[in-house]
């Protein structure tokens, strides 16, 4: 795929979607894609563009946009185009695979390198920081506004850690600096993006480090959150954003590990990399997926059982790179 345009032109209606449980990356490319659809219809020959995505965190309220993207997945709706963004797999993309699966065409746009190309037409950079990153390589520069810039500055910000993550490329700091170019505020994408946390975000977050628990030889670090937990604060999933990043800062750590409760016994896995160990190939070991020092799945069983499995493959990986002995 050259530019996107080429893609969408008379595609009639499109839909487009991101992953279960958005993040920054997810939010970001959603958007921008929807605004750029959206200003440019009449010249594309679109005559419907809805995005679609489960609820995300207040935080992204600040992009234009984001108020217009359904939550909700009770329409029978029928699109010509479907657009996959920042998805791994298919079963990722959640109540919105009826529409992926009635669409007449199906594009997958995505940088994980556990992508498996699922779609009619797979657009996958795997050397890319973001989803976000990949999608401005795919837009005409000249139709990107003021607003879509936004929404693909703050994906990026948040699949890179503000550029301080390993996936930040000469490319990624060359797109960034276009995106500025459009007029953004930057600093406060940023500060309201990324580092700013409610009250009740920082209360779970202390609570996280406070009984976060060093294993293998102080290897590694894992913090966990149960359903109890969340509903004691009044929480979602959307106000744990940031504690495995904070985990990972832990001196002395190899990986960093933090799991929530979704459902009884069932626990959302996110682990984060300092090092040379894979996680990506451990999480999809256990049916997940990512990027190599980024990645995450889903796993069943109690707290105890989903720390001591992950972290056998983790110790496997650690005596392997000689970091530890016996």
């Amino acid at each position: 795929m050259e530019k996107i345009n080429a893609e969408f032109i008379g595609a009639g209606k499109v839909a487009i979607a991101g992953h279960i449980r958005p993040d920054g990356d997810c939010v970001g490319s959603c958007t921008a894609l929807y605004l750029y659809l959206k200003q440019n219809m009449q010249s594309l020959g679109l005559e419907k563009v809805d995005a679609y995505l489960e609820n995300f965190g207040v935080e992204f309220n600040i992009l234009t946009g984001s108020e217009e993207i359904k939550h909700s997945y009770d329409t029978e709706e029928s699109y010509d185009l479907f657009i996959s963004l920042d998805c791994g797999s298919i079963d990722r993309l959640g109540n919105a695979i009826k529409y992926f699966d009635t669409a007449k065409k199906r594009i997958n746009i995505d940088h994980h390198i556990s992508n498996n190309n699922f779609a009619d037409v797979n657009h996958v950079v795997p050397e890319a920081s973001s989803t976000c990153e990949v999608l401005f390589s795919l837009m005409e520069e000249e139709l990107v506004t003021k607003e879509i810039a936004e929404a693909l500055y703050v994906g990026i910000i948040h699949d890179t850690g503000v550029f301080k993550h390993s996936n930040t490329s000469e490319r990624t700091m060359v797109t960034a600096g276009r995106l500025i170019s459009k007029g953004i505020d930057f600093s406060s994408l940023i500060d309201e993006s990324f580092y700013a946390k409610t009250y009740l975000q920082n209360q779970v977050l202390g609570r996280c480090l406070m009984e976060s628990i060093l294993v293998l030889e102080g290897k590694v670090v894992f913090a966990a959150v149960s359903k109890k937990m969340l509903d004691f604060y009044g929480a979602t999933h959307a106000d744990l954003d940031g504690i495995i990043d904070q985990l990972r800062v832990t001196k002395g750590t190899e990986v960093a590990i933090f799991i929530y409760e979704t459902d009884f016994h069932e626990y959302k896995v996110s682990m984060r990399a300092n090092g040379e160990v894979n996680v990506s190939k451990i999480a999809c070991y256990f049916g997940g997926g990512g990027h190599i020092r980024a990645a995450g799945c889903t796993m069943r069983g109690s707290a105890h059982d989903v720390v001591n499995n992950l972290t056998l493959h983790i110790e496997a990986q650690l005596r392997d790179l000689g970091i530890l002995k016996g």
